[in-house]
């Protein structure tokens, strides 16, 4: 019974096909006007998801801020002046709550944005 449960739990590359049909369409679309902004972006991106996941697991905490009492992993020292592309995850957050509001997860939208991006500058 555990195994059928953990098989149900597995990752799809079509989870948002209902919720969010155009989700990755709306990530690819942010993705090609940064990578005409700065080509290097495709690999910030993809250091972007990897630390991310380095730290307890995939799930978007490298994009917390700050706040008293509390350093985020975006400042922590080994990221601190070192990760870049937030300003366009942040563009990639804004089209997916125009599109689909409160459907997208941060951490799935880091992991969509390293997969897209390595497919941008290999194909």
């Amino acid at each position: 019974m555990a195994a059928l449960q953990c098989a149900s739990l597995a990752l799809s590359p079509d989870f948002y096909s209902e919720s969010c049909p155009e989700a990755r369409a709306t990530v690819l679309g942010v993705l090609k006007k940064a990578l005409k902004r700065d080509k290097r972006m495709a690999a910030s991106l993809l250091r972007l998801h990897f630390h991310d996941c380095f730290v307890n697991g995939c799930d978007g905490s490298v994009l917390l801020d700050d706040f008293p009492g509390f350093t985020g992993e975006k400042t922590a020292l080994p990221n601190a002046n070192s990760l870049r592309g937030f300003e366009v995850v942040d563009e990639m957050k804004a089209a997916l709550e125009r599109n689909c509001p409160g459907v997208v997860s941060c951490a799935d939208i880091l992991a969509l944005a390293a997969q897209l991006s390595v497919e941008m500058v290999t194909v």
